[in-house]
């Protein structure tokens, strides 16, 4: 067989290059194949064994193989010489359609270029026409503009001649009218810019409205002398009318309504002076006197009105004279309260009246109001940069500014919105050195009230109902102090301002803290007595009134302004977090220091109690050492009495009750006697129950002694105090147990250690449900058994 193999295999071979060859007959085909000839060999290599195989037979086949393959090439190579040669038809208009459009824009192009041409020529041809119009036109602009201005040169001396006429007549009114017309004028004439016809106009205008001004307020001063303005002393009856009241009324009325109508042009001239004297010393920094809000001018009859005032306000207050004097601010503060108060019936009765008729939006009263402040503004500016190194008078001033802010907006009714005097106190130099002797006097206050004599007693300890906080005196000035601060800042109308005294507020509420820490470490060596209590109170009372301030409105919105300001002084360091809970409004500005109070008062609490059960476990030792186990049973004994081990113990815990109950607050001694019964229970529990074995009259004794003698030493001070021993007693009622009920329980807990048991399905009672049926909650089920093996009464035993 291995000969017809071998001659199959030259067969299929030659086969195969004639394959090759008939496939490929050109040499293009050849290069084809010699790119890749062995993968394609191998191809027709598998090719040939899957339609001729290894038969000899089926090599007649050949022939009709190679037949077919020629076929199919031929058929190929027809379909690609027809897609070559013919374009698809979406393609051919794509091209037809952008050489068409590429003509189209040729043709554009060149009619572009075509007008592009003739335009060019035309401008230079029309460009000598352009510059001789042009030059028309600037001149006929220039020749209208010389027109315009000298038709509002006209105007003006058309509106003067017309003033002058109108006065020289005495017709005021029209006077007033022109002269209303140069302010609009000149309003016009703002943003233009012919500045020597607005110097001209303003000129005229200042000229015209000095003389009107002037005429209209010697009038208005002669009427106001025949109603005795100023009123400088209080009324002593009311406005009566005299025999010519009823002209003065109507001469009054003329020219409080006059002056109204020239209330135009006195501010527009009133705001050309005070820009002129703003520019003239450029150098020289905004006075404090005259805040921001107060832009609108005084109403021109109470300008006029205050000018007799004011020249007894600089005649008494200013110069060398003895009631100008920097010690006494209140002089000049209380004056100008006095004034306001004595023409608050003339200004309603006499002059409110004609405002409302003229249509004025003003309020008399409060217009006055404003021009006095004024005065006192700039006095109060002058002085306080005159006595920053002053610290005693500094603060006089400081406190007769705020009494006077607080008188004049409730006696006064002055609106909250004007400003008063406390814009004053907000300039940089000032506020820095209110807040510097601020501290400076509250510290020395806090030396003075630390080092008094009653210091640590409290100023009500004789009146029970008012001293359940049983704060020191110390305390209680301390948190005094911090409220006057307080009261003096609230007022103030600047939150940043405020905010740097709570910081302030908050540094002292340290620095007493640490005071405090101080003078505790000196008493702790006695925690009993009465100054440690006292210090131990302070800390409690203290910091119940910051928690109260955490939740005052005050506060409260100092608190959201700090959060959206980001004040680093009141806030520090605080995270995210505490920051976002303050926001909510969750957490407040005095956390901090409450949590450090909070410490402190824990700590103190603590070193108390371990002093005093120091002092009742010293006592308790003969008790624990009792002869538990030898006592007879109770059914032996006639009586049942405190056991005489017990008693120095239970005398012990009943004087000191009292004594916490004397000298501390009522929540301090809240938690100081629970803190007591719990080391108490837990001191009890360990070296007296689980120390000794107990018999049965052991154990009733034991019983008798907790439950008769040492709870209600704790019932003064709630209703069952048992629960505040629940080691102890339930101890007691394991102990005392009857024998079969003893018994059946140690049973049970020991099932329940030595197996897991599925309680439910046996049907018993769980170990934890048959010690609640006794009333047993808080003790284990192992710890049950150590308190059962301590009986003796077992029966066999």
């Amino acid at each position: 067989m291995a000969a017809p193999t071998a001659a199959a295999e030259q067969m299929m071979k030659k086969v195969t290059d004639n394959l090759l060859d008939s496939v490929c007959p050109t040499s293009q085909g050849s290069e084809c194949f010699s790119a890749d000839s062995g993968t394609r060999q191998d191809y027709l290599v598998g090719f040939l064994e899957k339609e001729v195989g290894s038969d000899l037979k089926s090599l007649t086949n050949v022939g009709d193989l190679l037949e077919k393959l020629r076929e199919e090439n031929s058929v190929l190579e027809e379909q690609v010489l027809t897609v070559s040669s013919s374009v698809p038809p979406k393609v051919s208009a794509a091209l037809s359609a952008a050489e068409e459009a590429a003509c189209s824009l040729e043709d554009l192009l060149q009619r572009e270029r075509l007008i592009s041409n003739k335009l060019h020529q035309h401008l230079q041809t029309a460009q000598p026409w352009m510059d001789n119009l042009g030059q028309t036109l600037n001149q006929v602009d220039t020749i209208e503009r010389h027109v315009k201005y000298l038709r509002c040169l006209q105007h003006i001396e058309e509106l003067s001649a017309a003033v002058q006429q109108f006065l020289m007549t005495s017709i005021v009114w029209e006077a007033i009218r022109s002269v209303d017309n140069m302010a609009v004028l000149d309003a016009g004439l703002n943003r233009s810019g012919c500045c020597h016809l607005q110097d001209f106009l303003r000129e005229t205008l200042h000229f015209w409205h000095k003389i009107i001004k002037d005429r209209l307020a010697s009038d208005f001063e002669k009427v106001l002398t025949q109603l005795h303005w100023p009123i400088i002393s209080p009324p002593t009856q009311s406005l009566t009318p005299t025999a010519n009241g009823q002209e003065i009324n109507s001469q009054l009325e003329l020219l409080v309504t006059q002056l109204l109508a020239l209330q135009t042009s006195d501010d527009l001239v009133s705001q050309r002076a005070l820009a002129s004297c703003q520019v003239a010393p450029p150098n020289q920094p905004a006075s404090p006197a005259t805040p921001p809000s107060q832009a609108t001018p005084l109403c021109l009859p109470i300008q006029i009105m205050l000018l007799p005032l004011s020249r007894r306000f600089k005649y008494h207050f200013y110069g060398n004279r003895q009631t100008n004097s920097l010690s006494k601010p209140e002089w000049y503060l209380t004056q100008v309260l006095m004034w306001m108060g004595n023409s608050s019936t003339f200004m309603e009765e006499k002059i409110q009246p004609i405002l409302d008729r003229a249509g004025a939006p003003i309020s008399a009263m409060v217009e006055l109001c404003r021009g006095l402040l004024s005065l006192v503004q700039e006095k109060v500016a002058s002085d306080a940069s005159r006595l920053l190194y002053d610290d005693v008078l500094f603060c006089h001033l400081v406190e007769e500014v705020l009494q006077f802010e607080k008188e004049l907006r409730s006696n006064q009714s002055y609106h909250a919105a004007l400003p008063g005097l406390l814009h004053l106190l907000l300039e940089d130099a000032v506020l820095q050195k209110w807040l510097t002797v601020e501290k400076k006097m509250a510290v020395e206050k806090m030396d003075a009230m630390l080092s008094a004599e009653g210091a640590w007693s409290s100023q009500y300890k004789d009146i029970s109902d008012m001293d359940e906080m049983k704060a020191p005196d110390c305390a209680e000035t301390f948190m005094t102090l911090l409220q006057v601060i307080t009261e003096r800042y609230r007022a103030l109308p600047c939150p940043s301002a405020q905010l740097k005294f709570l910081g302030l507020q908050r540094e002292l509420v340290d620095d007493f803290r640490i005071r405090l820490t101080q003078v505790m470490k000196e008493e702790s060596r006695c925690p009993l007595g009465a100054r440690y209590c006292a210090i131990l109170n302070a800390v409690n009372y203290i910091s119940t009134i910051l928690g109260d301030w955490g939740d005052n409105v005050f506060f409260l919105q100092l608190q959201q302004v700090a959060v959206s300001l980001g004040e680093e002084v009141v806030l520090g360091g605080l995270g995210v977090m505490e920051m976002g809970r303050l926001a909510s409004l969750e957490g407040s500005l005095f956390e901090g220091l409450l949590a450090l109070l909070d410490r402190l008062k824990g700590d103190m609490t603590g070193r108390l109690l371990e002093w005093t059960m120091r002092e009742i476990t010293e006592k308790a030792k003969p008790y624990g050492q009792d002869r538990w186990l030898s006592l007879p049973p109770q059914q032996d004994q006639s009586t049942m009495t405190l056991s005489s081990s017990a008693c120095p113990m239970m005398l012990c815990v009943r004087d000191r009750l009292l004594n916490l109950h004397q000298v501390l607050s009522l929540s301090l001694f809240q938690l100081a006697w629970q803190g007591l019964a719990e080391r108490l229970d837990t001191i009890l529990y360990q070296d007296v129950i689980l120390s000794n074995h107990f018999s049965e009259g052991g154990a009733a004794q034991l019983q008798f002694d907790m439950t008769r003698n040492l709870f209600p030493l704790f019932g003064h001070y709630c209703k069952r105090p048992e629960n505040f021993f629940k080691h102890v007693k339930e101890a007691c009622i394991i102990l005392c147990l009857n024998v079969g009920s003893a018994i059946l329980l140690r049973n049970l807990l020991k099932e329940s250690e030595e197996e897991e048991t599925d309680w439910a399905s046996a049907g018993d009672p769980r170990p934890e449900s048959a010690l609640n049926e006794l009333g047993v909650y808080c003790l284990a089920a192992c710890d049950v058994l150590i308190l059962l093996n301590l009986r003796a009464s077992w029966p066999g035993l």
